[in-house]
């Protein structure tokens, strides 16, 4: 029976780091199924979604705490199931820029809290805009709305909500 692995990695940037991360899994006898990986500052930051037998799974788990010594990181896992499908929800993409400025996430993810649309995914990066190097931010986010939700009225209460805030926003469908 399929088994699945949430494993989470923190540690100083250098090379090497995944490449001896995928080979333990690969020695386990395990598959990477989802990941994200990314820098932040000088850190190296990525979140593996990990699937394998019971055996392969329990081989992997043993692992990660000498690989952990090995490269000097931080690392957790954590058993999970498969998510189950909703159909009942329709992905959105919300995408933002404005000048930087603190409580843009915490704005953002507030505004779709009240609304109970969950969110799925989310990134962000600070820039300097091109040609007049004002500090920049970027939110990508990808919003699950119930499917019993007026999208007219959502995007309308959302586009005032991004005019109160001085944030450049686009909510559009998700084309699957």
């Amino acid at each position: 029976m399929k088994q699945l692995l949430v494993v989470s990695v923190l540690g100083e940037d250098r090379p090497g780091i995944l490449h001896e991360l995928s080979r333990t899994v690969r020695d386990c006898g395990c598959n990477v199924v989802e990941s994200r990986m990314t820098l932040l500052g000088g850190e190296f930051a990525m979140l593996l979604l990990v699937s394998g037998n019971w055996n392969t799974i329990t081989k992997l788990e043993a692992a990660l705490p000498k690989l952990e010594q090995k490269l000097g990181l931080t690392l957790s896992s954590r058993r999970t199931g498969e998510r189950e499908p909703r159909h009942d929800l329709v992905p959105y993409a919300v995408d933002v820029v404005c000048l930087d400025q603190p409580g843009i996430v915490y704005n953002l993810a507030n505004f779709f809290s009240e609304r109970n649309i969950g969110i799925a995914d989310l990134a962000t990066r600070s820039y300097q805009a091109a040609h007049t190097g004002a500090p920049m931010f970027a939110v990508q986010i990808t919003v699950n709305i119930p499917s019993d939700t007026h999208i007219g009225t959502l995007r309308e209460e959302f586009m005032d909500f991004c005019d109160q805030l001085n944030l450049d926003a686009i909510m559009e469908p998700i084309k699957t």
